[in-house]
């Protein structure tokens, strides 16, 4: 494991991030909001954020935002669930006006994300999103790019930098290596680790199918709640991203991704090379920074656990003041930093 430990090295990157930042330079450690009530905010990336674009990428049309200069270097931002789009709304404001390329697409089954046939199966399995992404970048005649994550848009840039790291400048994986399968899932957890994943096996039951079509918003505002415990969010930020839970495909790829998790659904045989790789666990060796908060409510692996798995560059942040697991909207700016610090380990 290559960890950055020397002094210099870590004194030279955070120089290099204040540089970029200028003069109000940003610490990983302190949560701040970007903008306080009643500061200027842009409203051409908030209009991006609500007014996505769309590229026919494979089985998707997908559905994204993109803000800052189509000349800069290209960062795409993943979401997970129950979340969207807008997680990255503030952080991708500060790096566009850093000069980057800023990507946010919708995964299968949210927002503006369609499939372009209604015979493709609503897959959820992990190596199907992580090519979604990979047939985006080549829709978008994007070589290669920064990628960054949370929950499954952290599990989706894991696998592309595994898999493909040619196509992966630089990583930011909040909570760390999230690469699985079915196989491994099978072995028991402990009571605790058990009881924070309790969605995963109500989404094995027909009960629990049931229930989260019939109650999708109120049961996702439940999981941003336990899984941000110290996250005051108000109902306008809870229902600006609730929209995206409308796609007709949501549930379906939710329920898959659940069940297929634990060996209950098949996935597709197109897929089962690459997991069969994924299932070996591959290390990876982009150039990476891992965040995790100090509130997360979900459930996560330990930073002490994973951080072998990256055999390049590596820096590891763990955020105080009551971040959970929306870290990236929770703690915009510290994301943001992480996402210009994996770049200076990229150089």
């Amino acid at each position: 494991m290559n960890i950055i430990s020397n002094f210099n090295r870590k004194t030279l990157i955070a120089f290099s991030i204040i540089m970029l930042l200028g003069t109000g330079g940003l610490l990983l450690h302190a949560q701040e909001p970007l903008q306080e009530k009643g500061e200027y905010i842009d409203s051409s990336i908030h209009s991006a954020f609500q007014n996505t674009k769309k590229i026919r990428a494979g089985v998707l049309d997908v559905g994204y935002a993109e803000v800052g200069p189509k000349t800069g270097k290209p960062v795409i931002l993943l979401h997970g669930w129950p979340y969207d789009i807008h997680s990255f709304e503030k952080s991708s404001e500060l790096l566009s006006s850093k000069g980057y390329r800023v990507l946010i697409p919708y995964l299968r089954g949210y927002g503006t994300t369609t499939f372009v046939s209604p015979q493709t199966m609503r897959n959820g399995q992990q190596s199907a999103v992580a090519l979604d992404i990979i047939a985006f970048m080549d829709a978008l005649k994007i070589d290669k790019a920064i990628v960054g994550g949370f929950d499954w848009g952290a599990r989706t840039a894991d696998i592309m930098a595994a898999l493909w790291p040619e196509r992966v400048s630089a990583l930011v994986a909040v909570s760390g290596y999230l690469i699985g399968s079915p196989e491994i899932n099978k072995k028991p957890l402990s009571p605790n680790a058990e009881f924070l994943w309790w969605y995963q096996y109500y989404f094995s039951t027909e009960r629990g199918y049931k229930g989260y079509k019939a109650n999708t918003n109120a049961f996702n505002k439940l999981i941003w709640k336990t899984a941000s415990p110290k996250w005051s969010f108000d109902e306008e930020t809870y229902q600006l991203s609730a929209k995206a839970f409308e796609n007709p495909d949501h549930v379906g790829i939710v329920i898959h991704n659940y069940r297929w998790r634990l060996g209950l659904a098949q996935g597709e045989k197109q897929y089962d090379k690459l997991e069969a790789k994924l299932a070996k666990l591959p290390d990876i060796t982009v150039p990476t920074v891992t965040l995790e908060g100090d509130a997360n409510g979900a459930a996560f692996p330990l930073p002490e656990n994973y951080a072998s798995k990256y055999k390049g560059k590596y820096m590891h942040h763990t955020l105080t003041g009551g971040i959970g697991h929306n870290l990236p909207q929770e703690a915009p700016k510290e994301f943001a930093v992480a996402i210009m610090e994996a770049d200076v380990l990229s150089h």
